[in-house]
């Protein structure tokens, strides 16, 4: 399912990922430094409250713009979705009670009884209705369009049912709605506030185990607990989110107790959080991948696949991932991550061996003509990581007998390469750090169909646009599966991205609290309602 990745996730993603690598399937083995953990303990009691601190402040918690780590974190627990994503990266109903899909162009919603509104009114369909419908309107601006793109109509057809009607099947539309995109807020209050909703002074109107409580722009947002809430009482009574954008802050604030806990902890600061007796650094469960994206595959040096091949080779993902990201790191061979196919057994590909061969790239830089031939390699001051990829690539590329160039811009020049054609004229390859929100490879193996947005080097190929047809509306998720692995062979051959490492998600959690996920999936499950009293 194609989506629109967004500027600030891709530059704010880069400062503080550092930490981040998986492994598995499709990928190298763990490093042998890295712990994984499939969750924190849980909690003894309950507790009044705590702190967790982010590296940004939301620019907005409106869910139809929430599409980065510092909002989705928030909103997570304050709104939900007709789906739930579970810590495991699973769905299950949320919402919605529960769903048929009666046909392959019919998905009918059953809406739960008795969820209330942090207003204290009762959600009905029409809610689900106006929430949904709302990123359909252009006015508004949906960041998550795209994954509407097949849909004919939202509407009421019960006073607790909703019926979406495709002008195509889409296979992954249901496993979205566990994400921004499913959201249900008061239809009311999204009338009343109009542009206003989501920001500090509009509020929310949602149904989550938290409301929103205080927004004191530029320093802090603070939940309270919602009594009202259809499902299991949070354990803290109020949780509160500071913004802290250096690292070393953020690690102070973790080691001397002043914050309770953080996700994506930088790579330098995890040997200091493990010595300090402060708490626990925990790996998780992540749909992350550091890649770098060609962004030109109709001229310039690297059009040619056999350069993308011999650059691939000749780049050394051991050391690059270890330096960039330490001990939680995976090197890759595909751009997809491997924990999005931890749901279909045996459909999951075998991993292709991470090897370095420098004399086979030479040869190929030979055979297609291209030595002393120029690529640039973008790169942004947006934290020490950028430059360990880009020193990396442009050793392994001049190794090859290519000439690199870095190319540093600024912060807002990198940004736009994910938007304007314009901006990625004259750049050659630039990184980028890219997650899904549903646990299914598609979402990013449909990227590279003809025409997609998120498709920046203009990758087409015939045969593969029929594959991602079929297996948009192939529903059973082993046979789809299936179909997604002759996709990654495919990307992984052709190379419209050279993919680096797999990230693990990598959280810091205080000593005097537990219970927290240690997935990504706390970009839309509930997790602050889970935290409580260690002892």
């Amino acid at each position: 399912m194609s989506r629109r990745r967004w500027a600030a996730l891709t530059v704010l993603t880069l400062t503080v990922t550092a930490a981040a690598c998986g492994g598995g399937g499709g990928n190298a083995a763990p490093s042998p430094g890295r712990t994984l953990s499939s969750g924190t303990p849980l909690p003894k009691g309950d507790i009044d409250a705590f702190t967790w601190v982010s590296y940004a402040e939301p620019p907005t918690l409106d869910y139809v713009h929430a599409f980065d780590y510092p909002q989705n974190m928030v909103l997570s627990n304050v709104c939900e979705s007709l789906m739930r994503w579970t810590p495991e990266l699973k769905e299950e109903p949320g919402l919605a009670e529960k769903y048929e899909q009666r046909d392959p162009k019919t998905l009918v919603y059953t809406i739960r009884k008795g969820v209330k509104f942090h207003s204290g009114a009762e959600m009905t369909a029409d809610d689900v209705v106006a929430s949904l419908n709302r990123h359909l309107d252009e006015k508004v601006g949906s960041y998550w369009i795209s994954t509407f793109r097949n849909v004919e109509s939202i509407t009421k057809t019960g006073p607790m049912e909703v019926t979406v009607t495709f002008k195509q099947p889409d296979a992954l539309f249901n496993l979205e709605m566990g994400a921004s995109p499913g959201t249900v807020a008061s239809a009311a209050s999204l009338q009343a506030k109009g542009k206003a909703f989501g920001t500090a002074d509009g509020g929310l109107d949602c149904t989550g185990p938290f409301k929103l409580g205080t927004w004191t722009k530029g320093q802090s947002i603070r939940l309270d607990r919602f009594d009202g809430y259809w499902g299991d009482r949070a354990r803290s009574g109020k949780v509160t989110f500071t913004f802290v954008p250096d690292a070393a802050a953020r690690t102070n604030a973790l080691v001397t107790g002043e914050a309770d806990g953080s996700w994506m902890v930088p790579a330098a600061s995890v040997a200091r959080l493990r010595s300090s007796g402060a708490g626990t650094v925990h790996g998780g469960p992540n749909l992350t991948t550091a890649n770098l994206i060609v962004s030109d595959l109709k001229n310039g040096t690297l059009a040619d696949v056999r350069v993308r091949r011999a650059l691939s080779l000749a780049i050394d993902r051991q050391g690059l991932a270890k330096a960039a990201f330490g001990d939680y790191s995976s090197p890759s061979l595909v751009p997809g991550p491997t924990e999005s196919w931890r749901n279909v057994g045996a459909a999951k590909p075998p991993a292709p061996a991470v090897t370095r061969d420098v004399e086979a790239a030479k040869k190929l830089v030979a055979e297609a003509g291209a030595q002393g031939k120029k690529i640039v390699i973008a790169t942004t001051n947006t934290g020490p990581e950028m430059s360990v990829i880009s020193n990396a690539v442009q050793a392994a590329a001049q190794e090859i007998g290519l000439a690199a160039e870095v190319r540093t811009i600024a912060p807002d020049a990198y940004t736009a390469l994910f938007s304007d054609p314009e901006a990625r004229k004259g750049i050659d390859l630039f990184p980028t750090f890219w997650y899904l929100s549903a646990t299914d490879p598609l979402e990013l193996y449909g990227l590279f169909q003809t025409g997609q947005f998120e498709n920046y080097g203009g990758f087409s190929d015939p045969a593969y646009d029929k594959l991602v047809a079929a297996a948009e509306v192939e529903f059973d998720r082993v046979k789809r599966a299936q179909l997604t692995a002759e996709l990654q062979a495919t990307v992984a051959t052709q190379l419209p991205w050279i993919p680096l490492a797999d990230l693990d998600n990598v959280m810091f959690i205080g000593k005097r609290v537990t219970g927290a996920p240690t997935s990504i999936s706390y970009l839309y499950y509930p997790w602050a309602a889970d935290i409580g009293a260690a002892g």
